[in-house]
């Protein structure tokens, strides 16, 4: 089934998601990655996270010549979700409610994910250049010192995706199911 839904995201939105649902979304998203994961468990988060959606992905940007802190992205996919295991059920627990990557994550990040009545959904490899048509505006920019790749990026977006649920708030986690099936 393919959802359209507007962040932030609440419950509602993500009780209702079942594996292999297709959403897209529209509103606000964060890209944060292993650097920015440690350091909001370490210091808190520098953005409100109540229903926030956090994207794996490490953008190429550039910034705008003659406009102050004016930025374009160039493209932007998922990386490896794992790399997050270690922090992400701590980052879930501040109220993110959709997790963006590739790869899916350890039963750590499942138990709070059904914990905190959120999602895991799977961007396609390989899309950069299609996800990047979905950006309306770079609306800002945190922790920059962590270098463009590791700093939180606030992303204003239309109709992201596709994206599809891979472990969902009800302890559904299709990378097991497709383990056990082999």
């Amino acid at each position: 089934m393919d959802v359209k839904l507007k962040t932030p995201l609440d419950k509602g939105d993500t009780t209702k998601l079942k594996l292999g649902d297709t959403v897209y979304l529209t509103g606000t998203i964060y890209t944060a990655r292993d650097s920015a994961h440690k350091r909001m468990v370490e210091e808190g988060s520098p953005v409100d996270l109540q229903g926030a959606v956090i994207f794996h992905a490490g953008p190429i940007i550039t910034e705008n010549k003659g406009e102050k802190d004016s930025y374009q992205i160039v493209a932007i996919g998922p990386t490896t979700s794992t790399r997050m295991n270690t922090y992400q059920p701590d980052v879930l627990d501040m109220g993110v409610k959709a997790v963006v990557g590739k790869g899916g994550m350890d039963e750590k990040t499942q138990i709070a994910l059904e914990r905190n009545e959120a999602v895991f959904l799977a961007a396609v490899g390989g899309c950069a250049a299609l996800y990047v048509k979905s950006i309306v505006r770079v609306k800002s920019v945190n922790w920059i010192d962590l270098g463009v790749p590791e700093a939180v990026w606030e992303l204003e977006v239309k109709d992201f995706g596709p994206l599809f649920v891979t472990m969902d708030s009800h302890g559904g986690n299709l990378y097991e199911q497709v383990k056990g099936s082999s």
